[in-house]
């Protein structure tokens, strides 16, 4: 009866062992902490980097552009390595993804106004100095001013949704142009001035971006063995401009 009653309480012993919720150890607390389930992965574009100039700060760096930079005084210049391009062909035979891009986030829900000068390098086809709205690699858009087939320095501007199109506009003779971004968060515009003062359209769309997007400086030399592009007289306002076929 002894040996029996001693069975008896070991069994309802390990019954009661199986059942317990509590664990011995952290380990199953820690795996499902609350907190790591719900943090999010970063998905800003490109490397984090950390190049300041005419009062803005570039923050993200596509295909190594924070190495490619440098900055005296209010002018920066960037360089191109050789073959280098943004570009999503409708076919993919021209399709390219390796430009250097700075940029600078934001907030897409307010009025802004980008502006610089540019000044390339014109060494072979398609160099260009650039500025960009840019969100991830199959959404961004790009005003250039770009050397042509023909060797005329042009101001070029492609739209990327997926694919990309492609836009040559005024054919100019100037070494540096001003080219200007506005936005005032229902239409963006595109804009060049050889003088600051007056300004030609060359594209308006419709603002359907989300509510953070990237503006960003390039160089690219997709032909040719490299190049660089100087950037001066920079600025990006909380403004925009007050009539979008002028421009100003």
């Amino acid at each position: 009866m002894k040996n029996r009653s001693n069975a008896l309480l070991l069994a309802l012993a390990l019954l009661a062992a199986c059942n317990t919720n509590t664990p011995s150890t952290g380990t199953a607390v820690e795996k499902h902490n609350p907190a790591e389930a719900t943090k999010q992965p970063d998905t800003s574009p490109g490397d984090s980097c950390n190049v300041q100039f005419a009062g803005i700060t570039f923050t993200r760096s596509l295909n190594g552009a924070a190495q490619n930079a440098t900055v005296n005084g209010n002018v920066l210049t960037l360089r191109s390595d050789a073959k280098r391009d943004n570009f999503n062909d409708p076919d993919g035979k021209l399709s390219n993804h390796t430009a250097p891009v700075l940029l600078t986030q934001v907030d897409n829900t307010k009025p802004f106004t980008f502006t610089a000068k540019v000044e390339p390098e014109f060494l072979e086809t398609y160099d260009a100095g650039v500025l960009y709205v840019y969100l991830r690699p199959d959404l961004w858009q790009k005003f250039a001013y770009e050397r042509d087939e023909r060797a005329r320095t042009r101001i070029v501007s492609v739209r990327t949704i997926g694919t990309s199109d492609d836009n040559n506009h005024d054919q100019l003779k100037a070494k540096s142009v001003y080219l200007k971004i506005s936005s005032d968060t229902k239409t963006i515009g595109y804009y060049y001035s050889l003088d600051q003062r007056q300004w030609e359209l060359a594209r308006l769309y419709k603002n359907d971006y989300p509510a953070t997007i990237w503006l960003g400086v390039s160089a690219q030399s997709p032909m040719g063995k490299g190049m660089s592009t100087r950037f001066e007289d920079c600025s990006l306002t909380a403004t925009s401009v007050s009539d979008f076929r002028l421009g100003q």
